[in-house]
């Protein structure tokens, strides 16, 4: 099965799950052509078919509840029910049970490839052993969340950087059309609910965004409330596209809140799941931070590591698991990541190359 026909296939298995929006589709189709690194976002679908071929050796490695889409901007800040500013990883649409040593291996060829598109200026290869070391530092201390006050003030500067800009944020959702029609109502009465007053008017529109998700129904609630702006966000979920690959039948289930609510974090009081739908808060700085909004002058490697430490932060969420990823982890040669991660990402070009001609 080459690109074109998974393609096909895995939006064949989405629309007998959900309806599917066609012009966001092609929307995102047409991103995927683009350049390596939207259509490494694009398609775990497809990473998901070539990971057991191409990294075979890595797919018996210990199981843990994992990211599955994991990449370098993946991550994103949202604020805790005390108003603290927390980093870390954003978006869990694929969550599943999966080798932990997948979610390293993508996380490190989405920064080669970052590297490759000149979004990140570090070596690639320090790029990997930045994230293993992060990695392996958490897995072996247990942990611990990015709460953005006392501490990391050096990412509080880059989460919260000028590029993040509230007037633009909000600019860009108001010129969204009002949508009249198509919304389900539990959406709709869930949307109403989260409002912070009764009876305070609003609108609901449609926004495309993330590049997995696009072309799923998404609908954001606007309204202004008290001299400020507010939005709140309901997003269709499925299965992680890791279930799809597997057949795996039996364990059709959304697990998006179960990593969260496992993992080693400070939650977001906005986010619940209601049925299929994840509803979350929107704000400037409450939402995934692209590579293109950091500021130049940035620890890159620095960076890096904090993100392998967040991944750790996930996976220490599936106790019964992490004393064999530690000894795992222990057998495996320095270069395990580096090797692995540069294969992937010759794998995902070569479909990224054919996908573009096409």
């Amino acid at each position: 099965m080459d690109i074109k026909q998974a393609t096909k296939a895995y939006e064949r298995w989405l629309a007998k799950r959900i309806p599917l929006l066609e012009p966001d589709l092609r929307v995102k189709h047409q991103r995927m052509a683009e350049n390596p690194f939207p259509f490494l976002r694009a398609t775990f679908y497809r990473w998901v078919q070539l990971w057991p071929k191409v990294c075979h050796e890595l797919n018996t490695a210990p199981s843990v509840l994992g990211v599955g889409d994991l990449h370098v901007e993946n991550f994103g800040t949202w604020r805790d029910q005390e108003g603290r500013l927390v980093w870390g990883v954003n978006d869990f649409d694929e969550a599943a049970q999966l080798p932990y040593t997948n979610d390293l291996v993508r996380l490190a060829a989405s920064a080669r490839i970052a590297v490759s598109e000149n979004q990140l200026s570090c070596d690639a290869d320090e790029a990997c052993e930045a994230i293993l070391i992060g990695y392996q530092e958490s897995i072996a201390q247990g942990g611990a969340a990015f709460v953005l006050a006392e501490k990391h003030g050096w990412l509080w500067d880059l989460a919260v950087s000028k590029l993040r800009d509230p007037v633009a944020f909000w600019q860009k959702l108001d010129q969204l059309p009002t949508l009249r029609v198509g919304i389900p109502a539990v959406v709709r009465q869930t949307l109403r609910r989260l409002l912070p007053e009764p009876r305070l008017s609003y609108r609901i529109v449609h926004r495309r965004a993330g590049l997995g998700s696009l072309g799923r129904r998404r609908f954001t609630v606007l309204a202004d409330w008290r001299g400020g702006r507010m939005a709140r966000e309901a997003k269709e979920l499925v299965e992680s596209a890791w279930n799809w690959e597997k057949n795996r039948r039996k364990d059709a289930r959304i697990l998006y809140q179960k990593a969260i609510s496992h993992a080693v974090r400070v939650p977001d009081p906005f986010v619940e799941i209601n049925r299929q739908w994840l509803i979350r808060r929107l704000a400037p700085d409450c939402s995934r931070i692209a590579l293109a909004s950091l500021p130049r002058s940035r620890d890159e490697l620095k960076l890096l590591h904090a993100m392998g430490w967040e991944t750790a932060n996930i996976h220490l969420g599936s106790k019964e698991a992490v004393h064999h990823v530690r000894q795992d982890l222990k057998k495996r040669p320095v270069i395990w990541l580096l090797k692995a991660s540069k294969a992937m990402t010759q794998a995902m070009i070569a479909d990224w190359k054919q996908w573009a001609k096409a």
